[in-house]
């Protein structure tokens, strides 16, 4: 069973920054997908930035490119998401995913229903 450890989350001015990490410990898989989903309140759970494996390639939603970066630690089995430029509708419970397998070609990045390992959310608010 995969587990995730996630931190980093906080308070945060507009235009400030905050770095989360989320730590994956029992997947053996070598194809998966790691990310973030966020949720605000009285809205759905919407995809943020993921890393797969098997291509080494970043996803991320339009509305974060740009000041969002993922990066992801092999050594660590730790995904990491510096958002950058904050803004207050970056506000979210904002919980760590992963999908394993991932089957790249086939699997939609930016759907929960391919992420049956999540780890607990850590809230962002960014104050205007």
């Amino acid at each position: 069973e995969v587990q995730l450890q996630a931190s980093g989350g906080g308070l945060v001015q507009a235009g400030g920054s905050l770095r989360l990490s989320c730590a994956a410990s029992g997947h053996t898989f070598d194809d998966f997908a790691i990310g973030w989903f966020r949720q605000a309140p009285r809205k759905e759970r919407e995809a943020v930035s993921f890393y797969t494996s098997g291509d080494d390639n970043t996803y991320y939603a339009n509305s974060v490119k740009g000041r969002f970066t993922i990066s992801y630690d092999n050594a660590k089995n730790t995904v990491y998401l510096q958002m950058n430029s904050l803004k207050p509708d970056d506000t979210a419970v904002y919980y760590c995913a992963v999908s394993v397998p991932f089957l790249l070609g086939y699997y939609d990045i930016a759907n929960v229903r391919y992420y049956d390992n999540w780890g607990q959310g850590t809230q962002v608010t960014v104050s205007s």
